[in-house]
């Protein structure tokens, strides 16, 4: 959807970015001519890393204030320019051209990714980064092809999500509501967070950055500004809404008095921490963390484990997948599958009141199934 004029100014951004150019309707002018390829096969054991050379340098510039125009986040941005800077500058370590750079360094740049320890999952992301990076260079005319396009990411294991059952989320999110002792207010507003995390499935930055004026407690609605700067709207149940109402009505206030609450960002802020600032993602999730251990649950139980759960919880008692695509702000409808694990007793019993033949008489019933009584659905809650 954009213009010839647009796409020419563009280009002249960029090439002011990049650096002086003969002919400014020309980006592949911007880059200096493509050097004669030498690659040095040998290893760099130890060495810190490399800066890429200067004209790659102001190519992924370049390439990063492309990603600001389509408003990625500041944090997308850092990871982009930590990946494909490592890349670019593995590449100049090793004596090669960053605009065609053959196979030989980009093995051995995923082998040294592999040496050191890192996920595959990280690795295809350092991957899809550079890529990413390559596909600009391709469309501004810096290089002629993407040398990591038929690149494959190593495979990643399949691994189901953590999640918590019904019983255990219900008594995590409520565990700071019983009776005990501490700072009262931390304790309501801790009750609001953890309530909050598993009735809307939000991911603990999106939480952080909430403000008052995003959250509508009469019709229990709230938006978020999630990936990409895309905001949604979720909903929450009565239980969340009680437990934001008590920490509004009073907790919150004390919390602001403990700092200046003047300053525009906290006197918006939802969640407060306990010096009067706004509470940051990290921040909420040592909350989430302080909780986990005091009511026993496991201990690799994070936000994430909320939100898995919310998407678990809601499929295994019937929410369509799109439904739940939508509240967790997925952009691939793929992303949202892997909720679409069942629990043994729920498989179990969608397949006796689902097939004709699930329930059979006599002895040739005894198929290793316990009987449905002991494979009841998931209890219905109340909308968190």
């Amino acid at each position: 959807g954009w213009s010839p004029d647009r796409v020419k100014a563009q280009h002249r951004h960029h090439a002011a970015r990049v650096g002086p150019s003969a002919d400014s309707t020309r980006a592949a002018h911007v880059i200096a001519p493509v050097a004669r390829r030498r690659t040095n096969t040998s290893p760099a054991a130890g060495s810190q890393v490399h800066p890429p050379s200067a004209d790659a340098e102001r190519a992924l510039e370049a390439f990063l204030a492309q990603l600001e125009s389509r408003n990625t986040s500041a944090r997308t941005r850092t990871e982009y320019r930590r990946n494909v800077g490592e890349f670019l500058g593995f590449v100049a370590e090793r004596d090669a051209d960053w605009r065609a750079p053959d196979r030989a360094p980009i093995r051995a740049w995923l082998a040294r990714l592999s040496e050191r320890g890192i996920a595959a999952s990280s690795v295809g992301g350092r991957l899809a980064a550079a890529r990413s990076f390559y596909r600009s260079a391709v469309r501004e005319g810096w290089t002629d092809a993407n040398p990591l396009a038929g690149v494959r990411a190593p495979r990643r294991a399949r691994r189901l999500p953590r999640v918590l059952s019904t019983e255990q989320a219900e008594a995590l999110v409520t565990a700071p509501g019983r009776p005990g002792s501490g700072d009262a207010a931390l304790r309501r507003r801790d009750a609001a967070l953890l309530e909050l995390l598993y009735a809307t499935g939000m991911r603990i930055s999106e939480l952080a950055s909430l403000g008052i004026d995003r959250v509508d407690l009469r019709h229990k609605r709230l938006r978020v500004i999630g990936k990409g700067s895309k905001e949604r709207q979720l909903i929450f149940g009565e239980p969340a809404r009680l437990a934001l109402v008590a920490y509004l009505d009073g907790a919150r206030a004390v919390l602001a008095a403990r700092g200046n609450s003047s300053e525009p960002e906290v006197a918006g802020a939802l969640f407060l921490n306990g010096r009067g600032g706004r509470l940051s993602a990290r921040g909420a999730r040592m909350v989430v963390a302080r909780w986990v251990g005091r009511s026993g649950m496991p201990s690799r139980t994070s936000p994430h484990t909320l939100r898995h759960s919310f998407a678990t919880h809601l499929l295994e008692n019937g929410a369509d997948l799109r439904v739940v695509q939508e509240l967790l702000g997925h952009a691939n409808l793929q992303t949202t599958q892997i909720y679409t694990h069942l629990s043994d007793a729920a498989l179990r019993t969608a397949y006796r009141s689902a097939h004709p033949r699930a329930e059979r008489a006599g002895p040739a019933a005894d198929d290793g199934i316990p009987e449905a009584a002991s494979a009841a659905p998931p209890s219905s809650q109340t909308t968190r």
